[in-house]
């Protein structure tokens, strides 16, 4: 079965960087595109970065443009952020994203917080 995995959150001051990983398994990794999601307290989740089956195609929210850059290693079935000059608003549970076969896939998520 399709299974995502995040690590790599945690706390950082404004300004700082973090990078987080996603591991995919239970399909075919190298054939989707994957995607980062991110849900504030309180609020929505929002899409955050969209990278294509080869990573050689990449899709920012307006918000992150700039600082966050999504990267994938097909053969390590992972899937990267990594988060520069991170702000206060930043702060939220950032999760890993994919559709495979019509059928969106969610992972428990890893929580970022951007505070001093």
């Amino acid at each position: 079965q399709v299974q995502l995995v995040e690590s790599g959150g945690g706390l950082v001051h404004p300004g700082g960087s973090l990078r987080l990983s996603c591991a995919a398994s239970g399909f075919t990794f190298s054939s989707y595109y994957m995607n980062w999601y991110r849900q504030a307290p309180g609020k929505e989740r929002e899409f955050v970065a969209r990278i294509n089956w080869s990573g050689g195609s990449t899709y920012y929210a307006d918000s992150v443009k700039g600082r966050f850059t999504i990267s994938r290693d097909n053969a390590k079935n992972t899937v990267y952020l990594q988060m520069n000059s991170l702000k206060p608003e930043d702060t939220a549970a950032y999760y890993c994203n994919t559709n495979v076969n019509g059928i969106n896939y969610w992972g428990k998520g890893t929580l970022v917080t951007v505070s001093s």
